[in-house]
């Protein structure tokens, strides 16, 4: 009676740590994002940093450093998987009364990943493209003072 006691209690508590195991594939589909990409052009530079925080959340920190002149722009972001839904979260300097605002993931296909904000003032819309293990393309698009506006941003891995 004792065996069949403990073997219940080992099968219960094996059973718990099944349940509480969460699974962050959606995030972990991103994983070749993880490190430094930049995009130099003659205007300046834009640098993306990205780090893996814990299973479920990887921050990102971008900016763009016009030539030879203080950053002109910069933004947190962080990229987190809640249940099923991933979500891309920037907080943009000087914008949003610096709130981030989350943008869901609505495809993933083929190495493409598309966040959307359809509220969101510009860009309703963030795209990550990866190319090969060393070449991005991000991309924000959207309604912009009524017209649609696509940027692309080319980065490659340092």
């Amino acid at each position: 009676m004792k065996i069949l006691i403990t073997v219940g209690i080992v099968l219960l508590l094996a059973s718990c740590q099944t349940k509480s195991e969460k699974n962050f594939d959606k995030l972990e589909q991103m994983n070749w994002l993880i490190g430094q990409w930049e995009n130099k052009t003659p205007e300046g530079r834009l640098t993306e940093t990205w780090t893996k925080d814990n299973d479920s959340t990887f921050s990102g920190q971008a900016y763009f450093i016009v030539k030879e002149k203080d950053t002109v722009h910069s933004e947190s972001i962080v990229l987190t998987q809640v249940d099923d839904d991933l979500i891309y979260r920037p907080t943009v300097k000087g914008q949003n009364n610096e709130k981030p605002v989350d943008f869901k993931l609505t495809t993933d296909v083929a190495n493409s990943f598309a966040f959307e904000n359809p509220k969101h003032d510009y860009p309703q819309k963030i795209t990550y493209k990866k190319v090969n293990e060393k070449a991005l393309v991000a991309t924000i698009s959207g309604l912009q003072q009524g017209k649609q506006s696509s940027e692309s941003y080319p980065m490659t891995k340092k």
